[in-house]
């Protein structure tokens, strides 16, 4: 009996642990992405960010590429356009059903980290980084724009909530 429930215990952690190792940047970067920018996860949601020098787009998805709506949302986006470069401030406002969009002066190169804060109405703030010109993990990107209906499997842990 012992036994039986050592193994139950330990196959119900491997179920839950499993889910945290999906979760990585390399993880998101070794996927195609929706719209060809780079994704991260941010609490509840999947964010993508597309940037392009002077633009910014954000889509929004929960963790089964369902759209959130971001109407009311509220974003902003720092970006630092390498260690001694500049950095800027970037609004970002809803757009469509689920992106939040924003503009400005800032050039996009292989230094540039941009963390985006996302809150959306009655939820909780989220944040991600980003470092869109980054290289992707070997397979990533053959098929952007399709989505496979990978179960990449998530836990939904708060480890880039922000209060």
């Amino acid at each position: 009996m012992n036994r039986s429930l050592s193994v139950a215990v330990l196959f119900a952690t491997l179920l839950v642990s499993q889910p945290v190792w999906a979760h990585t940047d390399e993880s998101l970067d070794a996927m195609p992405s929706a719209h060809g920018g780079q994704v991260r996860a941010a609490g509840p949601y999947h964010l993508e960010l597309v940037a392009k020098d002077g633009q910014l787009i954000l889509h929004v998805t929960d963790h089964a590429n369902n759209e959130i709506n971001t109407t009311r949302g509220e974003g902003k986006a720092n970006i630092q356009q390498g260690k001694a470069g500049s950095k800027i401030q970037i609004m970002l406002e809803p757009s469509q059903n689920n992106t939040m969009v924003g503009s400005g002066e800032f050039q996009i190169n292989p230094e540039t980290v941009i963390v985006v804060f996302v809150k959306l109405p009655e939820q909780d703030a989220y944040a991600a980084r980003f470092t869109p010109l980054k290289l992707k993990s070997v397979g990533a990107g053959k098929q952007a724009g399709v989505d496979q209906g990978h179960d990449h499997g998530h836990d939904h842990d708060d480890q880039h909530k922000r209060h």
